[in-house]
């Protein structure tokens, strides 16, 4: 049984994949278990006896981060430590999920795992500091940074575009950041992918990073999820391209958050699939299911 921390857009997807495939997985929301109690913690994985643990609990308002720095450091620097030292406790693997914004965003090229990490604000340094505590206190963890994190649930960028397009008749939208667009669905099917070779203790632990396949900036994203939501809407607001200067925001972006996941994919025989194909999907899938006429991607 894999054991999930966190019901956020990852958790959520997790949830309904358990049900709709009949996993034996369980998603615990923050009441359940404070990943940042240890307690409560260590209560969830004995009543649950997981051979496997996800951490997909985070504190990810990135902006606010800078202001609220005692939760974020809670969520993501204090919480995934007491989480890997309960796993070792107990004798579990741990998959941990990271993000892009570890890096500064100034190399010219996609980071592979090696590079050096230089976050910019509150939230990229927390992220930073959780990571290092689960490798010091779990030997046997897989740490899956990732970009860009999208999909049916919770609050992201997709779901942001299609409201904004169902009112607005023109998007301004930042075009000199990069990323890779990832869906949830792409991020639950690979750590899925890898659970078993890590419950089986095989010497595959260590950092990766997993994304979509292909890089955009923030303004190509917005325009396929508009194209993508057209034709369902009948809504084609203009989307504008601005600079990074022309939409001040509280914590810094990294200007190029592109992820190698080679390594990833040489080791796991897994690719996440092209952004724009996942991009229309649950752009689409999104729309519907606001109308009451689809659950879910097909």
């Amino acid at each position: 049984m894999i054991l999930v921390f966190g019901h956020g857009q990852l958790g959520q997807e997790f949830a309904r994949m358990a049900s709709e495939r009949g996993m034996p997985l369980r998603v615990l929301a923050r009441q359940d278990a404070d990943i940042a109690e240890r307690g409560a913690v260590a209560s969830a994985i004995k009543r649950e006896r997981p051979a496997l643990v996800v951490n997909a609990a985070a504190y990810t308002k990135v902006d606010q981060a800078e202001t609220e720095i005692e939760a974020a450091r809670r969520g993501n620097a204090i919480g995934p430590g007491v989480l890997a030292q309960a796993c070792a406790d107990a004798g579990i693997p741990l998959v941990h999920v990271s993000t892009d914004y570890v890096f500064d965003g100034s190399k010219n090229g996609a980071y592979v795992e090696s590079d050096p990490i230089a976050p910019l604000g509150v939230y990229g340094r927390t992220k930073a500091a959780g990571e290092a505590a689960v490798r010091a206190a779990l030997r046997e963890h897989a740490i899956l940074r990732t970009s860009w994190v999208y999909g049916e649930f919770g609050h992201n960028f997709l779901k942001t575009m299609l409201r904004l397009a169902a009112t607005r008749d023109e998007l301004r939208i930042v075009a000199d950041q990069r990323g890779c667009p990832t869906s949830t669905r792409d991020l639950a099917d690979a750590i899925l992918a890898i659970a078993p070779r890590l419950v089986a203790r095989e010497n595959v632990f260590g950092t990766y990073h997993f994304a979509g396949t292909g890089a955009t900036t923030w303004h190509g994203f917005a325009t396929r999820i508009v194209a993508a939501q057209a034709p369902l809407t009948g809504r084609k607001p203009a989307v504008t391209a601005i600079t990074t200067a022309d939409y001040p925001t509280a914590a810094r972006r990294p200007a190029n958050s592109e992820l190698d996941c080679g390594l990833f994919a040489q080791t796991f025989g897994f690719r996440g699939r092209p952004w724009e194909q996942e991009a229309d999907a649950i752009a689409r899938a999104a729309v519907m299911a606001e109308r009451g006429k689809a659950p879910h991607v097909a």
